[in-house]
């Protein structure tokens, strides 16, 4: 079977008919699953393969091991990644961690000030670039999913 044969899967084919040949295959589990974000403690393989979960994240704390590196929460990330592929829809997941003030899990990651020092600041370009700064480390680890603070300037 050519991996193309379903037109999800092609990579060429327009967005609306990739969108329609998957949601026609997906059964209301699969549906309701792909909507669903469990914590990494509970990211069976089961829970993966067998269920389709759409995404997984990380609670405080709950990394590969303690003092892990990037490179090893991106392997952590990329395990769950292979699980995902290897389901039937092998739609990939969406991993995301909590990041408000740096990407704290990381052991030897830089460590912000939370919203409220920030704000104090009330230095805006100083606020991005830690953004820029903890979406870098983000990545590092393969990461692409946050639960960061949100900049909502008001103009008087």
């Amino acid at each position: 079977m050519d991996k193309y044969d379903c037109l999800y899967k092609n990579p060429s084919s327009p967005i609306e008919a990739h969108l329609k040949d998957l949601l026609s295959r997906m059964t209301l589990k699969e549906k309701i699953a792909q909507m669903t974000q469990i914590e990494r403690s509970v990211a069976t393989s089961s829970a993966l393969k067998d269920f389709n979960i759409g995404s997984v994240f990380s609670a405080r704390n709950n990394g590969p091991f303690e003092k892990a590196l990037s490179s090893d929460w991106a392997d952590m990330v990329d395990g769950y990644q292979k699980l995902a592929l290897e389901s039937q829809l092998g739609i990939p997941i969406i991993y995301g961690i909590d990041a408000v003030h740096g990407n704290n899990s990381v052991y030897g990651a830089t460590i912000f000030p939370h919203n409220i020092g920030l704000g104090a600041t009330r230095d805006a370009n100083l606020v991005q670039r830690m953004g820029a700064a903890t979406s870098l480390e983000l990545r590092a680890s393969g990461i692409y999913y946050t639960f960061a603070p949100c900049v909502v300037r008001h103009h008087n």
